[in-house]
């Protein structure tokens, strides 16, 4: 126990040292003054200016809507074909499994990049970005949850002359189903969060918009925008949860 606890100090101390962390820093002056400053501004939010951002909170919603339902019906074959005990050939599952890591290597926000200097700036280059990473969260946690399910149906099906298809339908949806959907509400959750972000890139949404008041150093008015999506982000959250504690 000790050694572990030596150990993790020691890694500690490894990271602090490599990203020059100076916690000295917190507490100087100048920082003093500039997080007073910022905190007091943010402490009066202009709630005259949230009238302007309903339509962009609305359209933060829509990207992740949209991003999440289309990412994860592109993600069940993907996941069917990882599975290894619905795809035991090697030669299939090995390919799809590297596709669907490189996929949940690349970020968010670089994706969002990517499309934005594509298609230009809008929501469009947003929810394409969600698309994939939904895509490949949805598809991981779905394989994992099928390689767990109850073989028993499966294999009393098999011994009864059931095709692969049969096998699908009959004996892995009705197990999977709940946890898939529980998946898709919880990846909806995080795209909502995601959305509000990849505006920094240009990618449309409530993000743009926090991104202007920032950098014209507005602090009430971005305080306003992050206290709304706080509201919408906990609405979620809450109807969200609830649908999951349903469904399992």
């Amino acid at each position: 126990m000790l050694a572990t606890w030596l150990l993790f100090i020691v890694v500690l101390f490894v990271c602090f040292v490599g990203v020059d962390a100076d916690f000295l820093a917190l507490f100087s002056e100048g920082a003093r003054e500039n997080m007073g400053r910022i905190l007091g501004e943010m402490l009066r939010p202009d709630w005259s200016y949230a009238s302007h951002i309903w339509k962009p909170m609305v359209e933060t919603v829509q990207i992740a809507i949209a991003g999440t339902i289309i990412g994860a019906v592109l993600a069940v074959p993907v996941a069917l074909l990882c599975a290894v005990n619905i795809m035991p050939k090697k030669i299939v599952s090995i390919p799809a499994r590297m596709v669907l890591n490189l996929v949940r290597t690349v970020p968010d926000l670089l994706f969002a990049a990517i499309f934005v200097a594509v298609f230009g700036i809008g929501a469009f280059a947003g929810m394409l970005a969600l698309v994939f990473f939904s895509f490949g969260l949805v598809a991981k946690l779905t394989y994992e949850a099928i390689e767990a399910i109850d073989p028993g149906p499966l294999e009393a099906m098999t011994a009864s002359g059931a095709n692969k298809i049969q096998l699908i339908v009959f004996g892995v949806i009705p197990q999977a189903l709940p946890y898939f959907f529980s998946y898709v509400l919880y990846t909806f959750e995080v795209n909502v969060r995601a959305a509000a972000v990849l505006g920094f890139v240009g990618a449309g949404g409530i993000g743009l918009h926090l991104d202007q008041q920032l950098n014209s150093l507005r602090y009430d008015r971005a305080s306003t925008i992050i206290l709304l999506t706080l509201v919408i982000v906990l609405l979620i959250d809450y109807a969200s949860t609830y649908l999951r504690r349903k469904l399992l």
